[in-house]
């Protein structure tokens, strides 16, 4: 999510703001000193994870009730495809009358305990998406997928989004990054294999045409509806795809 780096100017002025403000006789309380410490360090943290990048799996459990709205009963039986899966997942389930699966396009190293109950139960499972999945078409009502594409290369995409289109009835919801911004860091590319390849809508689209995939015009409307009364702006790109027939 790009925002004003208002962080940089403490890196750059060599100390904590505001202490040269201080009367140069005047001592200041060790309590302020600390409570200025933290301030600038929880500043400077902030600033450094969103210059790190955005991911659009943490995005989408903020735009759930926005689908809700947007998808009605498309999303009685949901299939995630992403990163951190297990907590959409668990978000996914708390709906009303919402069934939910989950796939793991990479390796669950740090599950908690309620991830690898899912897992367990096999409501969600590890799979490489590069590969045809596991399921019948039209399998679920509503595909999403977050994050995941961003990290193919044009050859698996050509398979993988047919794919994910083919085991949905009612839609693909597709969350992309924006093109600038930096999502996968150093430690993370030995999980997620390359660089994040970050596509631009147009782009996309072309994409789309290419492999016969249309946009859901309808999805589109009700989706920018359901965002506008909500005030809602995503640091993703979202496509709204029709279902493969």
């Amino acid at each position: 999510m790009s925002r004003r780096p208002t962080a940089r100017r403490f890196a750059d002025s060599g100390s904590i703001p505001f202490v040269g403000a201080l009367h140069p006789k005047s001592r200041p309380s060790p309590l302020l000193s600390v409570g200025i410490f933290i301030v600038g360090t929880l500043l400077v943290v902030g600033y450094l994870y969103r210059s790190g990048g955005v991911s659009c799996s943490l995005e989408l459990q903020r735009l759930i009730p926005i689908l809700m709205k947007a998808y009605g009963d498309s999303m009685r039986k949901v299939l995630h495809v992403g990163p951190e899966t297990c907590s959409v997942v668990s978000q996914l389930l708390k709906e009303e009358d919402t069934e939910a699966w989950g796939i793991e396009p990479y390796e669950l190293d740090d599950a908690d305990a309620n991830c690898k109950s899912l897992v367990r139960k096999g409501i969600v499972r590890v799979a490489d998406i590069k590969f045809p999945l596991p399921y019948r078409p039209k399998s679920f009502s509503l595909v999403i997928v977050s994050d995941a594409l961003d990290y193919l290369s044009p050859r698996y995409l050509n398979k993988t989004v047919p794919e994910l289109a083919r085991v949905s009835a009612d839609g693909l919801v597709i969350l992309s990054g924006y093109p600038g911004q930096q999502r996968a860091k150093v430690t993370e590319l030995s999980k997620f294999g390359r660089p994040a390849k970050l596509r631009s809508s147009s782009w996309w689209i072309r994409f789309f045409i290419q492999t016969s995939l249309e946009e859901n015009e309808s999805a589109i409307k009700k989706f920018e509806q359901a965002a506008s009364k909500k005030s809602y702006k995503s640091a993703c790109q979202v496509f709204h795809l029709k279902p493969l027939h």
